[in-house]
């Protein structure tokens, strides 16, 4: 007599377990901020002053162009640059004065300021003040 009323309620819990919903899929790079145009990553980044490791502080300004950031002017150093757009492999937002041999490269959570010439840091984790 035990057994049937174990069973009736082993039932109801196995139609219970059998509904459960998937586990959410990964966040895309649109829900980070960011867009995918022509293999190059968009992020919507703030302009302004930028503190750096060492206490390097730099100012960002973004040139938007039909909601793509073509260029930036940064001031660094008491002198001022302008970096222009160039793809980059892996599709992050990669800028650079050639002739001043500076590249600043964006991440969602920090910037980087290379020498252009050696590919070594100048300045590392930038973030917004």
């Amino acid at each position: 007599m035990i057994l049937p009323r174990l069973a009736l309620l082993a039932v109801p819990m196995l139609l219970l377990s059998a509904c459960t919903t998937r586990p959410p899929a990964p966040p895309a790079a649109s829900d980070a901020g960011g867009v995918l145009r022509n293999g190059q990553f968009e992020f919507t980044l703030a302009s302004g002053e930028y503190h750096c490791e060492l206490g390097v502080r730099l100012q960002i300004g973004r040139e938007m162009r039909d909601q793509v950031n073509q260029r930036i002017q940064l001031a660094w150093n008491g002198r001022s640059y302008q970096l222009e757009r160039d793809p980059s492999y892996s599709g992050l937002p990669r800028f650079e004065d050639v002739a001043n041999g500076l590249v600043w490269i964006d991440l969602p959570w920090k910037g980087l300021l290379l020498d252009g010439r050696t590919q070594k840091p100048i300045a590392n984790e930038c973030r917004p003040a």
